[in-house]
């Protein structure tokens, strides 16, 4: 019997991330005891013993999807999940496995050692922040510290996501605005810069970006927004391209934040126009603060 065209992409697909793995487990091997940093070796010694993974730690062993517990709102036709002190609501109301896979991807991230973790004891929202959350998605990390916050502004330009987002923040609409636009360094009818968005009278004090990309882009169309703070904080990704590191770094850092990344990498393989190669791992979140006065 011919494989189907499905069962072919499937096959190539584990070729290909079989090849990766190897890959990286070859580089990391050939490192010598003084190159090799321990977060380095933990991902090492986790490829030696299980398949390829965005994040190759052991702590991500404790999750399974089907332990995410789903709900189904019948007025609004979504399925949710308790997340937070709240109900994290998803885009679709019939893709229930679909949905625990996310959610559980969402608790994936979000571990206390999880390389994509936004916020630390030290680096946190404090009462009464103003905080702008691009990329926002479904909302997890604005759901998260809701009640801390003053204001929250959620820039997401999916649809299905707003709809989402609407039902997951209900509770706390006086202090949520939803705002559908890419944000970028220009803008445009479906996109907007952070510059053009706030007034100048505006305070900000935290902002969150997972833009798939684009966080650059973003940084600078926030240029006179982020000059004029004296006291803000910024907590942005940086694994959806190789190079993304460095430049994100360098561009706050010009702006005058002192910056740190989150512990830890990511071996991030998705997208068609994502080239993986050596070094291979990732830093996936940079925290920066930049405080006057």
């Amino acid at each position: 019997m011919k494989a189907s065209l499905f069962e072919k992409l499937m096959v190539s697909r584990k070729k290909r991330l079989q090849r990766l793995k190897n890959n990286v487990v070859k580089y990391l091997s050939s490192l010598s005891e003084n190159e090799l940093k321990e977060d380095q070796k933990q991902v090492l010694q986790f490829l030696t013993k299980n398949d390829i993974a965005v994040f190759p730690y052991e702590f991500t062993r404790k999750y399974n999807p089907t332990d995410i517990p789903l709900f189904y709102d019948t007025a609004r036709k979504l399925l949710y999940t308790p997340w937070e002190g709240g109900n994290l609501y998803y885009k679709n109301g019939t893709q229930k496995e679909k949905a625990q896979r996310y959610f559980n991807s969402l608790r994936l991230e979000q571990d206390i050692l999880s390389p994509h973790r936004y916020l630390t004891e030290d680096f946190n929202v404090l009462e009464n922040d103003v905080i702008v959350d691009v990329g926002a998605a479904e909302g997890n990390f604005s759901l998260s510290v809701i009640e801390k916050a003053k204001h929250i502004y959620l820039f997401e330009p999916e649809k299905d996501w707003v709809k989402a987002l609407e039902a997951t923040f209900a509770p706390w609409k006086h202090k949520v605005t939803i705002i559908q636009k890419f944000i970028s360094d220009k803008t445009s009818d479906n996109s907007i810069t952070l510059d053009d968005y706030f007034n100048k009278n505006q305070l900000i004090n935290f902002i969150k970006a997972d833009v798939e990309g684009a966080e650059g882009s973003l940084l600078r169309g926030a240029t006179n927004l982020i000059q004029r703070h004296k006291n803000l904080k910024i907590a942005v990704t940086t694994y959806h391209s190789q190079e993304d590191a460095l430049l994100l770094e360098s561009i706050v850092k010009e702006a005058g934040f002192t910056a740190s990344f989150s512990d830890g990498y990511m071996l991030f393989y998705y997208g068609k126009e994502n080239v993986v190669k050596e070094p291979y791992l990732r830093k996936a979140v940079l925290r920066a603060v930049k405080k006057i006065g």
